[in-house]
């Protein structure tokens, strides 16, 4: 248990959510019921980050690598993310949750895609709280988009290539607007990034954690915000 439960919790927290799979296979189940349990337990850290006071959370929901998996699988995640997005629209006056989606929603199957927009349309005036959903999304990806795009501004006369900095190539990222994460969580024990926000992690503090997702409680999300609190940040001083 972190010594103090009362740590004013980083602006901006960002969450791989790993081990579902491995979850369900402790129990000998299939692995949709993992990503089922783990649902819950994104339902459960989202309310909680709400009432600590966190303005951002950002979630790794699924990654362009992804896709490699079974498709009974992906239909399975797929299917949890349809549902949770009905119920979070249903209840969006009662929670006030702005949504955002982070990633290439173009391959998602075109009911999704219109649940994604709607999710972000109708919960644009709310400010209490902004849940990012990095879906199709991996860092890498996104970095050549925006170059990509900053590219053809400049092929097509709007930008000159010595305009480009850090902060306006920042605007070309799904995450445009939102501040860098001061804290990124990856549970399940595995210690890698796995593309995920790459730009904007440069001066995130990780915290790797030996639970695995559908575990994932409060308890655990106090001792990390316990831990980035330990952490002595100098962003490259002295």
């Amino acid at each position: 248990m972190p010594e103090n439960k009362n740590l004013t919790p980083p602006r901006h927290i960002a969450i791989i959510m790993d081990g579902n799979g491995r979850w369900a296979k402790n129990r000998g189940l299939p692995r949709t019921a993992g990503h089922a349990a783990g649902a819950e337990s994104f339902r459960k850290i989202a309310n909680y980050c709400r009432t600590l006071g966190v303005q951002y959370l950002t979630v790794y929901a699924f990654s362009t690598e992804n896709w490699k998996r079974s498709a009974e699988e992906v239909g399975g995640i797929m299917k949890l993310l349809g549902r949770y997005l009905k119920e979070a629209i249903a209840d969006m006056e009662k929670n006030h949750v702005c949504f955002r989606f982070f990633g290439d929603l173009s391959k998602l199957s075109p009911d999704l895609q219109k649940l994604c927009r709607e999710a972000e349309e109708r919960s644009g005036t709310y400010h209490e709280v902004q849940v990012n959903f990095c879906l199709n999304y991996g860092g890498r990806d996104e970095i050549v988009r925006a170059a990509r795009t900053f590219a053809r501004e400049v092929a097509e006369g709007k930008r000159q290539p010595e305009e480009l900095t850090e902060e306006l190539l920042s605007g070309y990222l799904y995450s445009a607007g939102v501040p860098d994460p001061e804290l990124i969580i990856r549970p399940s024990g595995e210690k890698r990034t796995s593309n995920f926000l790459l730009w904007q992690s440069a001066y995130s503090e990780f915290v790797f954690m030996n639970v695995l997702w559908p575990d994932f409680g409060p308890d655990d999300l106090d001792e990390a915000i316990a831990e980035y609190h330990r952490r002595n940040r100098r962003f490259g001083g002295v």
